[in-house]
């Protein structure tokens, strides 16, 4: 079978003698026509004004900033943008009115292959690309207003624009309940110093701060008492399938779009288990998700969620730029000696606060638990020292697990990544 690696998918051949349980998503049918759809929902949206409402009471508009997701997503983007922009026109706004301004919170800058990908066609337009630099305080306004003394830090661009626009997808994340939504803001377009109280690691140890988890979740709740004071004023956003194909769309009121994507991912992405599994094969969904080993912890949460502890995990991801570039601090970590408790408890205690501390907490929290073997393009020398396990071949890891956890150990294999979702009926 084919489990969801890079660009091409990597194969898996099953021993019949392993005793395996797959879990594929149901099937989502794509929308046949994207743009005109996503034309119709600016259209015909969920709250009060409408789009076109909106730049009519608005009268003189200069600017007009569209937020995307960044390079690591796998939402087309290109599609929202051309029917996005078709309808600012029929509005008449014009390109060189607006910008479009890639969301990457801490990320690494959008490369110009990401970028040309994330605007498809109009990658050749005078439209203004701008990445959101969380470090660079020039591009970031301060304001006066605070959440328990932390400074709202937000990209002077955005904050600054006659109109303000949010797009991306939604789907389950592993410590933010979903994607999308306020999310786009804090920590998409925030500043280092308000990414880091967001993602504290107080938050992100939250027993809430899981998959699908939106209630009591304090990372979302934090984020939507800053996004709420910078602002938004319209939004566009879709759910897709394991092909990256746009099933849902929905634009108008952030909070409005976003419940109504939540329900619908609440429906389609979570599949109920009976126990937990000594051996869980995931992945994150192959590319871009799986572009690194930072991303990859993505994929071991979701491990995380099926395997019973001291289990085994398999993380099947391509990490063809590595541990990832520009994660200086997740590499530094993961290259420490330390052992996983201890990292864990030194994030808690505060003894470790540096950007990508999130990832690692959750890493070393998974590695508590459960021992993970990663398959990648990564030579075993760049995994780093922490207790992460060189596999060359899914097989290979898979037949050294049956050593630890006996012939009769059962397998749960999730080929597609956040497409589907295990959760334990207790």
């Amino acid at each position: 079978m084919k489990l969801d690696y890079g660009k091409k998918g990597i194969e898996l051949e099953i021993d019949p003698n392993w005793n395996t349980k797959i879990i594929q998503p149901v099937e989502q049918i794509p929308i046949v026509n994207p743009i005109e759809a996503i034309r119709d929902a600016i259209k015909n949206p969920l709250g009060n004004l409408s789009l076109k409402a909106i730049i009519k009471n608005r009268k003189k508009i200069k600017s007009v900033c569209i937020v995307v997701s960044d390079g690591t997503r796998p939402v087309p983007t290109h599609l929202i943008l051309e029917g996005l922009l078709r309808e600012l026109n029929d509005y008449g706004i014009k390109e060189k009115h607006t910008g479009v301004l890639i969301a990457t919170g801490l990320h690494r800058p959008s490369r110009k292959e990401e970028i040309n990908r994330i605007l498809g066609v109009i990658s050749t337009s005078d439209i203004k690309v701008i990445n959101h630099i969380a470090t660079d305080k020039k591009s970031l306004v301060s304001l006066h207003n605070s959440y328990n003394e932390i400074p709202i830090y937000i990209n002077k661009y955005y904050y600054e624009s006659d109109l303000k626009i949010l797009t991306g997808y939604v789907e389950p994340h592993f410590f933010f309940g979903f994607s999308g939504g306020y999310k786009s803001i804090v920590p998409g377009l925030a500043g280092a110093e308000t990414i880091l109280a967001n993602h504290s690691a107080e938050k992100i140890a939250s027993p809430y701060a899981r998959f699908g988890i939106q209630e009591n979740n304090p990372l979302p709740e934090h984020s939507s008492i800053h996004a709420k004071i910078v602002g938004v004023d319209f939004t566009i956003y879709v759910c897709i399938n394991k092909n990256h194909e746009i099933t849902q769309i929905a634009a108008g009121d952030v909070e409005l779009v976003h419940k109504r994507l939540v329900d619908y991912q609440n429906k389609h992405v979570f599949k109920e288990i009976q126990e937990p599994f000594d051996i869980v094969v995931c992945g994150n969904g192959g590319y871009p998700l799986d572009l690194n080993l930072y991303q990859a912890v993505k994929s071991m949460a979701i491990g995380e969620m099926a395997v019973k502890r001291g289990g085994t995990i398999i993380s099947v991801n391509e990490c063809s730029e590595g541990v990832g570039k520009g994660q200086d601090k997740f590499k530094e970590l993961i290259f420490s000696e330390m052992n996983p408790k201890e990292i864990y408890n030194k994030i808690l205690q505060k003894e470790i606060v540096v950007p990508d501390q999130w990832q690692i907490q959750v890493l070393t929290r998974i590695l508590m638990k459960s021992e993970i073997y990663l398959v990648s393009s990564m030579e075993e020398e760049e995994i780093g020292n922490i207790g992460l396990k060189y596999a060359d071949t899914v097989e290979n890891a898979i037949k050294n697990s049956l050593i630890k956890h006996g012939s009769d150990a059962n397998i749960l294999i999730l080929p597609n990544g956040p497409q589907i979702l295990p959760l334990i009926n207790i």
